[in-house]
């Protein structure tokens, strides 16, 4: 099977089994060859938030070394957990992962990465995803959805690990006292004002959009739980790193340069965001790296103490069954910033 074949099959929401994901892998890397294995890197991106990476899908050509010193092969995706099931099976060598994902792919044995670039967190004052429910709702606190549902973009994504720590902090079992609905960010407005479920997560831009319309309020907020949360990382598995170093660090270099690109073109970012998200400008220029927007660092690096923190959350609580130290995800010379 050719690897467009594996393109769809991730992209339209397929979730292989490990097994058949495998043998499906193994099938097309053995028809590959070697040169172009190391000339091409699979990488996985999914909405919202990677401007680094829309940047680099958009504007190539500000960016010498793509296309010329190495090739990319973008494969879209609705969220962090499907990626981490690719990376794991072979399926790809780097993507976006949320903390959570990541550390419940290394926690099972079955994957083994490094982080090399961050892309979004929660800074103090800045945005924070929430979950909002209807202005007339009877839901006033989160002890009040226990019996209610509940939407997130995707089962066992980033923001689950959070969300479902609150709830716990309030008397509401995550897998038993609420009905959890997966449903894309782009969704989650429509679904709360249709009735179609109690409360479901705001992000950008959808969110803008949301308190544009009125009619809806803000329940609770991850930030509640955490101060700085990292969102979305990028990380590449280990064996592809430690095989093709030279390779990495080229990826590694343009994640840092598109950061910068991004953040010092407010007016061109609006642009690229607007193609690949089909977001208008006009809403995006609302929050879009405004002080109401995620943070992000300039040089995309990531903050390794406060994803310790988040590992020790999880592996409290039990969503990931053993405690996980930061550094066995970390590569020296292979991580942003990269010149």
């Amino acid at each position: 099977m050719r690897r467009h074949a594996i393109r769809d099959l991730i992209t339209g929401g397929t979730l292989l089994g490990g097994l058949a994901m495998s043998c499906l892998v193994a099938g097309t890397l053995a028809s590959a060859t070697p040169a172009a294995a190391q000339q091409t890197i699979r990488v996985g991106w999914t909405i919202p938030a990677e401007e680094a990476k829309y940047w680099m899908m958009r504007r190539p050509a500000e960016f010498p070394d793509i296309g010329k010193a190495y090739k990319i092969e973008w494969v879209q995706f609705q969220g962090t957990a499907p990626m981490t099931q690719a990376l794991a099976a072979g399926a790809l060598d780097c993507a976006t992962q949320g903390v959570l994902s990541l550390a419940q792919g290394a926690a099972s044995g079955n994957l083994k990465a490094y982080i090399v670039a961050q892309h979004v967190y929660e800074k103090p004052g800045g945005f924070s995803v929430y979950w909002a429910v209807k202005d007339d709702s009877p839901i006033k606190t989160i002890a009040d959805l226990k019996g209610k549902t509940m939407a997130i973009n995707v089962l066992g994504s980033g923001i689950y690990g959070p969300m479902a720590l609150l709830l716990k902090q309030n008397g509401v079992d995550p897998e038993k006292d609420i009905k959890l609905v997966e449903l894309g960010f782009s969704l989650s407005e429509d679904a709360v004002r249709s009735g179609r479920v109690d409360a479901a997560p705001m992000n950008q831009p959808f969110a803008a959009r949301s308190e544009a319309k009125g009619g809806m309020r803000k329940l609770f907020a991850l930030s509640e739980q955490q101060k700085n949360i990292v969102h979305i990382l990028d990380a590449c598995r280990a064996d592809f790193v430690d095989k093709n170093p030279d390779l990495a660090k080229a990826y590694v270099r343009d994640l840092t340069l598109g950061m910068k690109k991004a953040l010092a073109n407010r007016e061109e970012t609006l642009k690229v965001v607007n193609e690949v998200m089909k977001a208008p400008i006009p809403v995006l220029e609302t929050y879009l790296l405004k002080d109401n927007d995620f943070g992000r660092d300039p040089g995309a690096a990531p903050n390794f103490p406060a994803i310790q923190q988040m590992l020790d959350t999880y592996a409290a609580t039990g969503m990931i069954p053993k405690k996980l130290d930061v550094s066995q995800f970390k590569k020296d010379g292979i991580v942003a910033p990269l010149q």
